[in-house]
């Protein structure tokens, strides 16, 4: 009952932050690494696996939450939301990084831990195939963007319309360039 943690979604300036909650299952999945080093196609055959054969949960936290209680707090609280429903009680939760959310589990984080424990490595992929996919389903709702491909991140295209269209509603009006153009 070791549950690895991870997220997806800090950085961008558009879009929820994201955390997954894994247990792995007996048998292993091979090929489990950090999210980010691994190809789109990878990451959607692992996802498949750990989704059919192992226990997850997603937690989300709302561009409305990431405003209100600033980014790191959000993450917190994802991660907190994804922990609660897996609906069990762990021995041990390990979270990627070095803060972890105040909680009654025992935990440790653990700087490049979906890089070193594979039930982190496996919620890096959960998360990050989850959030994608929800920036796929928003750049249909607000094209001009390039959600699609650059997940709401500050890309040269995302910063242009951004000046040319104004925000949405799903961008996070606490960060910088966003907030720039607001008092504008």
């Amino acid at each position: 009952m070791i549950v690895g943690v991870d997220e997806a979604g800090r950085g961008p300036l558009a879009g929820p932050v994201v955390a997954a909650a894994v247990i792995l299952c007996d048998q292993g999945i091979d090929g489990l690494d950090d999210s980010k080093k691994l190809s789109a196609k990878r990451r959607a055959e692992l996802e498949a696996l750990i989704k059919k054969h192992c226990r997850w949960a997603i937690g989300i936290a709302e561009v409305e939450e990431i405003d209100r209680i600033n980014i790191l707090q959000a993450t917190m609280l994802a991660m907190s939301r994804a922990v609660d429903a897996l609906q069990c009680e762990p021995v041990r939760v390990l979270v990627d990084g070095n803060r972890l959310p105040k909680w009654r589990y025992a935990a440790e984080a653990v700087v490049g831990g979906d890089a070193l424990h594979p039930c982190i490595s496996a919620a890096s992929i959960v998360a990050k195939e989850h959030r994608d996919r929800l920036m796929r389903s928003y750049d249909a709702v607000h094209p001009g963007y390039g959600w699609a491909t650059n997940k709401g991140y500050g890309s040269a295209v995302h910063l242009e319309a951004l000046r040319r269209l104004g925000p949405t509603p799903l961008h996070r009006t606490s960060f910088s360039p966003v907030a720039q153009l607001i008092l504008l």
